[in-house]
């Protein structure tokens, strides 16, 4: 795995080192050894995935507060997405930056995202299934998030947001 440091503080694009042959390619997706070698979280208890029928779909922006803070390692194994993370930390050189990342099935990229970001994407093609590694068990009671609209950062999505959850509508602004 090549491990990439981005614009926003303690997060990594990961890409993947297939070892090719004339059956196709195996690849390592997560390593403890080379996670814990670049300081990044080694423990994730959840997995889970998310499937999304419709390009245009948007998930998130979401957070959980302490001691609930998740960090995940996202990889989209079907179609393509726009992953969009939000620096939420005050005490960072990066708070409330915001960046993109297209993750596809096609790219094999991984968005290993720190505790202390929001995190919510957009499908660009029908039928996207994400695949999630999740540091923290999920607490209802600590979920939080921010609108994808939010003024405060002014995300551009690159295509008309064709659907979203009423609870993601219903997110306040972000202070």
């Amino acid at each position: 795995m090549e491990f990439h440091l981005t614009k926003l503080r303690d997060v990594h694009l990961i890409q993947l080192e297939p070892a090719r042959d004339d059956r196709g390619f195996f690849a390592r997706t997560f390593c403890v050894e080379e996670f814990a070698a670049h300081g990044l979280e080694t423990n994730f208890p959840q997995h889970s995935i998310s499937f999304s029928a419709r390009k245009g779909t948007l998930r998130g922006m979401h957070y959980q507060l302490e001691p609930h803070s998740e960090a995940k390692l996202v990889r989209c194994t079907q179609g393509v997405i726009l992953d969009v993370i939000i620096d939420i930390r005050p005490d960072s050189p990066t708070y409330r930056c915001w960046q993109e990342f297209e993750l596809s099935s096609a790219n094999r990229r991984q968005l290993y995202i720190p505790k202390g970001f929001a995190h919510g994407f957009q499908t660009l093609s029908d039928d996207v299934e994400v695949n999630y590694l999740i540091s923290t068990p999920y607490a209802p009671q600590l979920a939080r998030g921010i609108r994808y609209d939010d003024p405060a950062f002014g995300i551009s999505w690159p295509q008309p947001v064709t659907q979203v959850s009423e609870k993601d509508l219903r997110w306040p602004d972000f202070p």
